[in-house]
């Protein structure tokens, strides 16, 4: 059903991601979901990630799942960018404290329900409620 009807991206995300690739930023996902692959995929969003940390992935690294850090660092470490110089945009509560955790050098909070009192008590360092938000 999925590779057949597909998924749309959040408008904002995208052009985030438009963004981010013109500038040539490193990007990668991090995900517990073991379809992530495939979600993305559906979403036409798969080219835009060189690293993409799923849950099988996870779980072959022998790495805990958020709200322990270790997929986000290792997610970093493939990119080759020091977890201080990195960004992890996350809408989950778990993963935002997986940011906050881990030192990374900005935690962005995305609010789709949590919302941005919950976020920030997690770690989150600015909560928007939309990526678009963060374009210059």
């Amino acid at each position: 059903m999925l590779a057949r009807d597909g998924i749309a991206p959040y408008p904002g995300s995208l052009r985030l991601l438009d963004y981010l690739a013109a500038v040539e930023l490193p990007m990668a996902v991090v995900s517990s979901s073991r379809n992530a692959e495939a979600v993305l995929d559906a979403a036409g969003l798969v080219d835009y990630f060189t690293v993409v940390m799923d849950g099988n992935l996870g779980h072959q690294l022998g790495l805990p799942g958020k709200p322990a850090p270790d997929v986000f660092v290792r997610a970093a470490q493939l990119l080759d960018v020091p977890v201080a110089e990195s960004v992890v945009l996350e809408d989950a509560l778990s993963g935002v404290a997986a940011g906050a955790a881990g030192g990374f050098g900005l935690v962005v909070g995305i609010d789709r329900g949590a919302g941005a009192d919950a976020l920030e008590a997690a770690g989150a360092d600015i909560v928007v409620a939309d990526c678009e938000e963060l374009l210059p």
